[in-house]
């Protein structure tokens, strides 16, 4: 074991659950690294849209686990080894990683030092800088287990992306290419169609404006063979008309639809795989051709509160937490 415990580190902690007021900046002891763990120097945090849902309570109730307060927040970050646990094999110092601490004792990423597990990480691929490694760990994975284990989207299917402009929605985009799909995305705004046109979706249309069910249509004749919900609402539904008989539809836990079932499509509830990480099979998609995370705007650790607040706005892409 390396012990670090005479070190501290800056992080944003609560001492309780709660609103925004309860985020502050302090100085806490770098936990010890344990023989299966590495500690990382954070560069960038991701800012996720559960991030308040677990500053609130929500996942300590829904996993009925008992905090260890003060409680640092922060799913996912990335930023380089310092040190490596004696069983670790696959990373050394200088190693520059991203992955996730979710609900971790030992705290997450809205730190400038975070302990995590060796399973949980994985090294920065191709040329993403570590603003967008660090956003990215939680929906790349939410986005992969939806397209890959739940929908086992194959090459030559149709699929609508709902949400494209959003986390989830705008890599599954570039995943979907990459698997061999044709892509319909739907997003919110200019900005949003401009983004998932960027990023290689074969249609694009605005879900504020657009007639979904009649572009994919045209689009698919025979119907979508499927549907992938980042977002809920409305328009979500109406999605899941474009569905041929047979059709899938995948949801990750936390979008409400309000009416899934119709008859003859299968809408399916997932979580991401983020207990045993499919890192090295994404990384070969990702390896595949120009892969983009888009970082719509970067706070300090100090404006942490403030980033949370902007989860809020309508942005496109990730939100992100730089210590650097």
């Amino acid at each position: 074991m390396t012990q670090t415990l005479n070190k501290t580190m800056k992080t944003v902690a609560i001492d309780r659950f709660g609103g925004l007021n309860e985020m502050k900046v302090r100085k806490l002891p770098i936990p010890q690294v344990d023989a299966d763990e590495i500690l990382v120097r954070v560069e960038a945090a991701g800012v996720g849209v559960w991030d308040p849902f677990e500053r609130e309570g929500g996942f300590a109730k829904e996993f009925n686990m008992t905090p260890q307060f003060p409680v640092i927040l922060g799913s996912d970050g990335a930023g380089t080894v310092e040190s490596v646990g004696g069983k670790v094999t696959r990373f050394k110092k200088g190693d520059r990683v991203y992955g996730i601490s979710f609900m971790s004792p030992k705290g997450g990423f809205y730190a400038d030092h975070v302990v995590m597990k060796e399973k949980n990480a994985a090294r920065i691929p191709g040329k993403l800088s570590a603003t967008q490694a660090g956003a990215m760990a939680v929906d790349l994975l939410t986005a992969y287990a939806g397209l890959e284990t739940t929908l086992h989207l194959k090459s030559g299917e149709s699929i609508l992306v709902f949400g494209a402009g959003g986390g989830i929605g705008h890599i599954a985009i570039q995943l979907a290419k990459r698997m061999g799909a044709r892509v319909l995305a739907v997003a919110s705004g200019k900005d949003g169609v401009k983004l998932a046109e960027r990023l290689g979706a074969d249609q694009v249309i605005d879900g504020r404006s657009d007639d979904i069910v009649a572009a994919a249509r045209i689009f698919a004749p025979k119907g979508i063979d499927t549907v992938l919900l980042t977002a809920d609402g409305e328009s979500a539904e109406k999605s899941l008309c474009t569905l041929r008989s047979g059709g899938r539809a995948a949801y990750p836990n936390g979008v409400d639809l309000a009416e899934k079932d119709r008859p003859n499509i299968t809408a399916q509830a997932y979580d991401g795989e983020y207990q045993n990480p499919p890192f090295e099979a994404i990384h070969k998609l990702i390896a595949s051709g120009p892969f983009d995370i888009e970082v719509a705007k970067t706070f300090s650790l100090e404006q942490a509160a403030d980033a949370q607040r902007a989860l809020d706005e309508h942005y496109l892409g990730k939100l992100a937490i730089t210590m650097i």
